[in-house]
C-alpha cells in the first residue's frame, strides 16, 4: 500500500490554511542564502548522536561517579533520569517557540547551553553540582531537538521525510552502540578518578561545532509578527509531566504515588481545558486539533507503546547481564551491540522506503521486533542454564543476543523513522515544531513508563523467585505485550484504510 495512495483525512479547522501559507514562504539563512536541506540533516544527526551519547556513556560512568561523590540511590536516579525529565519538559514549549519565533536562535541557545553545562559537569566539585549540570544538559537538548524535526518538516515533502528521519534515528541508535564502549575506553585511558570527567568534557568541541553550524546553516525567523507565548499552558504541561515522572521514584509509598498520579493527570486535564479556551483568542502552546488528525493520534499512540518496550528492553537486559549474571558495564554494552546495530541498519533502510510503503512497513517492524524479543523468552524457557548465572550467558548470547536482539533491532528501526514520517505527514508545517515536540514527549513518556513498569516487575520477580533466570521471564513478557499493543493498533488502522479505499472506489 503506497503512502501516496492512502486517503488524506480532512484537517481540523484552521490547519489547512496554515499549511498553504507556510509553503509560500522560502527559507533563507542570515546571509540571505537558500537553506540547504542535507547539511541541516547532518547537523541534526550530530544533535541526535550527542543526545544519545550522554545517556549511554554516562550510564557506564555512574559507578565511578558514585565512588567519588558517594551518591545515594536517589542521587544516582537523578543523575540519569533527571536528564530525561528536563529533556522531555522542554520539547513542546521549545517546539512552539521555534514555530512562532524562528528556529535558529533557540537551536543555537540550546547547543550553547549544552556546552556550558557539559563544562560544569566535567569540572563538578560535588554530586549536587553534577546533578544540576545534568538537568541543564537535558534542558539544552530539549531546546534544540524540536528545531531539528520542525526543519525537516519544513524542508522535505511528506513522502520524502522518511530518509532524513531515518538517518536522525540512526544517530541515536549509533550513540547507544558506541556509548558504552566510548565511555569504557575513556575511563580506561584517563583513569578511574578523572576518566568520567572526560565523558562530559568531550561534549564541548562537538557542541561548539553544532552551535556554529546551526547559526550558519539554519534559517532566520520567517515571521515578522511575534505572537505571545502561552505561559499558563506551559506551566500546566510542565507541572503535569513532572508529577507523572516523579512516580518512578524508588522507595516511594503507594499512597504518595497515587497522589502524584492524580495531581499529574489533573494538571494535564487543566492544560487541555486551558488550551481549548486560549485557542479562541490566540495561538496555543499546542494545537489540540492535531489530535483530530487520525495519522497523528495513531502515530503518537504507537510511539508511546513502542518506546515503552524498546527502552525497557535496554534496561532489563542491562540489569540482567550486570546484576543478574555478574558482568561489568563494558561487557553488558558489547552484548547489547546487536540491538543497537540492528536499529541503525533498520532506521536507514526503512526510512528510505517509508514514503512508498507506509503503514505496512511499521506493522512489519513491530512484528519483527516482537518475534525477536520472543526468541529471548523461548531461549530462557527451553534452554535454561545450570544454577550458575554465568552459565546462562552462553545460550542467551548465541540464540538471543546474536539472533533475537538483532531481529528486534532491525524491527525497531523499521518502526521509528516510518512512524515518525507517517505521524507528522498530515501536520501543517506551521505546527511542525510543537507537533514534533509532542511526539518526542510521547516517546520519552513511553520510555519512562516502560522502564518503571518493567523495573517494578523485575524487582518483584527477583524477590519472589530468588532466581534471576526465572525473574527475567515476566518483565520480558510485559515488553512483548507493549509491542503487541502497538502492532494491533497499526493493523487496525491498515484494515480501516483498506475498507475506506474500497468504499471510495
Amino acid at each position: 500500500m503506497l503512502l501516496a495512495s492512502q486517503p488524506r483525512p480532512c484537517l481540523p479547522s484552521g490547519l489547512m490554511d496554515a499549511e498553504h501559507t507556510s509553503r509560500e514562504q522560502p527559507l533563507r539563512t542570515a546571509g540571505g542564502r537558500p537553506v540547504r536541506r542535507w547539511p541541516v540533516v547532518v547537523v541534526s544527526v550530530f544533535v541526535a548522536f550527542l543526545a544519545g551519547l550522554n545517556i549511554s556513556a554516562v550510564i557506564i560512568a555512574v559507578p565511578l561517579i558514585d565512588e567519588v561523590f558517594a551518591l545515594t540511590d536517589g542521587d544516582q536516579q537523578w543523575l540519569v533520569s533527571g536528564y530525561f525529565l528536563t529533556f522531555g519538559l522542554a520539547l513542546v514549549p521549545a517546539g512552539r517557540y521555534g514555530d512562532v519565533r524562528g528556529r535558529r536562535n533557540i537551536f543555537v541557545a540550546g547547543a550553547s547551553l549544552f556546552v556550558v553545562s557539559s563544562v560544569v559537569a566535567g569540572l563538578a566539585p560535588s554530586g549536587a553540582v553534577l546533578i544540576i549540570a545534568r538537568l541543564f544538559q537535558g534542558l539544552a537538548v530539549g531546546l534544540a531537538t524540536p528545531q531539528v524535526f520542525g526543519l525537516i518538516q519544513r524542508l522535505f515533502a511528506p513522502a520524502d521525510r522518511g530518509l532524513p528521519f531515518g538517518v536522525v534515528a540512526a544517530g541515536v541508535s549509533l550513540a547507544r552502540l558506541v556509548g558504552p564502549v566510548f565511555g569504557g575506553v575513556l575511563i580506561t585511558v584517563s583513569g578511574a578518578e578523572h576518566g568520567w570527567r572526560w565523558v562530559f568534557l568531550l561534549n564541548v568541541p562537538i557542541g561548539l561545532g553544532i552551535a556554529v553550524a546551526g547559526w550558519w546553516l539554519f534559517p532566520v525567523a520567517e515571521h515578522r509578527q511575534r505572537p505571545k507565548l502561552d505561559y499558563v499552558a506551559m506551566l500546566l504541561l510542565v507541572a503535569g509531566l513532572t508529577l507523572l515522572w516523579l512516580i518512578q521514584g524508588e522507595g516511594m509509598p503507594l499512597p504518595v504515588r497515587m497522589l502524584l498520579l492524580l495531581a499529574g493527570l489533573a494538571a494535564l486535564a487543566g492544560f487541555a481545558a486551558w488550551e481549548r479556551r486560549y485557542a479562541r483568542r490566540g495561538e496555543p502552546l499546542f494545537n489540540l486539533n492535531l489530535f483530530g488528525v487520525r495519522s497523528f493520534a495513531l502515530g503518537l499512540f504507537v510511539a508511546v507503546f513502542y518506546f515503552a518496550g524498546y527502552d525497557a528492553l535496554y534496561y532489563l537486559l542491562s540489569e540482567y547481564l550486570q546484576d543478574g549474571l555478574g558482568h561489568d558495564e563494558l561487557v553488558a554494552g558489547i552484548a547489547l551491540t546487536p540491538l543497537a546495530l540492528g536499529t541503525v541498519v533498520g532506521s536507514v533502510a526503512a526510512g528510505a522506503k517509508a514514503g512508498r510503503i507506509g503503514r505496512p512497513l511499521v506493522a512489519a517492524g513491530l512484528l519483527l521486533a516482537t518475534v525477536g524479543i520472543a526468541a529471548l523468552a523461548i531461549v530462557d524457557v527451553f534452554l535454561p542454564g545450570p544454577d550458575s548465572p554465568h552459565a546462562a550467558t552462553l545460550p542467551l548470547l548465541l540464540a538471543g543476543l546474536g539472533g533475537g536482539l538483532a531481529a528486534a533491532g532491525v524491527g525497531g528501526g523499521m518502526v521509528i523513522a516510518p512512524n515518525q514520517t507517517l505521524t507528522l505527514s498530515e501536520v501543517p508545517r506551521a505546527e511542525a515544531g510543537s507537533a514534533g515536540g509532542m511526539l518526542q514527549t510521547g516517546q520519552r513518556f513511553g520510555g519512562g513508563f516502560g522502564v518503571a513498569v518493567v523495573g517494578a516487575a523485575l524487582l518483584e520477580s527477583v524477590q519472589g523467585t530468588g532466581n534471576w533466570t526465572l525473574a527475567f521471564r515476566l518483565p520480558l513478557l510485559i515488553i512483548i505485550s507493549f509491542l503487541f499493543i502497538g502492532l494491533v493498533a497499526m493493523v487496525i488502522e491498515i484494515r480501516h484504510l483498506r475498507r475506506h479505499r474500497s468504499s471510495a472506489s
